[in-house]
């Protein structure tokens, strides 16, 4: 029994210390993965500084005065004077149509209304004298005035068969030809007044308040890379329900060859600089399913904070609400912090 127990004691004794070792292993590297050493990150301190907002938006450009050229009445074209792509004078007749019929009804009417005249001539030399009733006067007085009135109409009428340019300005292209029988609903041509032009552009809502009347803008347009410059001179009343953006007319200034009506442009608004902006590097802001959030450096720990953004250039943007002067935003390895995770700052990339 003795020999038995000898022979044991060295196993048991062998056992019982690679148990421990073990256990003081697994102590180990549990204790290693509770703490892992904090991950080092770089850091941007939020300094207030100047930070002068710019967007560019899409525009129309549109003259100042457009109009479809109707003709007043129905008839017949008989002179056509449609020169196309010319400049024409305000007043400038365009086009006359055939007033033969209304002549004709003016001169008839031309000769009754001297009949009447006599008419009513000899019968006020009666009426001084009492040799008529002042009824029957006022009956002659009444044929002459209402065939004045009736000559009045059919000149008027005569009038409507001239077409004239309602302004100075650029004709487009003629749609009839000499003969054609015409309505009001037909448009004989479109002109233009190009030589004061206007720069129509939307703003979003966010940034009505930033639009002044007097305001410079800057714009280009396809086929061109010179800039132009526009003044805004009104706003529309109201605000698009379906873009949520208000409608800005600017007065173009100078002129180019190449611009034109219904051209496309690329509007620049540049707002007054805000002295105390709070930016941060673009990559710094994570876009969240609802909002945006930034990681704070806050006494060695990862906090996610929700910010509210307004404009950004090509390197940075603006947080208006969710930072204050002084906090350390985390701007690399973001994929890889974790909420409430150690971190540890490797330098700051704006000192």
């Amino acid at each position: 029994m003795k020999i038995i127990t000898l022979f044991l004691l060295p196993i048991i004794l062998l056992l019982t210390a690679c148990s421990g070792k073990k256990k003081k292993d697994a102590a180990q590297q549990k204790s290693g993965a509770a703490k892992p050493p904090p991950m080092k990150v770089d850091g941007y301190i939020v300094r207030p500084e100047p930070f002068q907002s710019t967007i560019e938006v899409p525009g129309n450009i549109v003259p100042n005065e457009m109009a479809e050229i109707h003709p007043e009445v129905s008839g017949r074209i008989v002179q056509l004077n449609v020169a196309e792509g010319k400049y024409v004078g305000k007043g400038t007749v365009l086009a006359k149509l055939y007033d033969g019929d209304l002549r004709a009804q003016l001169n008839k009417v031309q000769i009754q209304l001297a009949l009447a005249q006599k008419t009513e001539e000899r019968q006020a030399q009666l009426l001084k004298i009492q040799g008529i009733s002042q009824q029957d006067y006022d009956i002659s007085l009444l044929q002459v005035n209402s065939l004045r009135a009736d000559i009045g109409i059919l000149q008027t009428s005569i009038s409507k068969t001239v077409v004239r340019a309602p302004f100075s300005g650029k004709l487009g292209l003629k749609n009839i030809s000499p003969g054609s029988y015409v309505s009001p609903a037909s448009v004989i041509a479109i002109i233009n007044q190009t030589d004061r032009l206007k720069l129509d552009f939307t703003v979003p809502e966010k940034y009505i308040d930033k639009i002044k009347m007097g305001q410079l803008v800057t714009f280009t347009f396809e086929g061109s890379k010179k800039q132009l410059g526009a003044k805004v001179v009104a706003t529309e009343s109201n605000i698009s329900e379906n873009t949520r953006s208000l409608t800005v007319r600017a007065a173009v200034m100078g002129s180019d060859a190449g611009l034109l009506p219904g051209s496309f442009a690329k509007v620049m608004l540049s707002f007054d600089p805000d002295p105390n902006a709070l930016l941060v590097p673009t990559q710094a802001v994570l876009p969240q399913a609802r909002g945006k959030k930034v990681i704070l450096y806050k006494s060695g720990t990862a906090i996610f904070a929700d910010v509210v953004t307004g404009v950004r250039d090509s390197a940075k943007v603006q947080i208006t609400d969710g930072l204050k002067p002084g906090d350390t935003v985390v701007v690399t390895g973001l994929l890889s912090v974790r909420p409430e995770a150690k971190i540890q700052i490797g330098r700051i990339v704006n000192k």
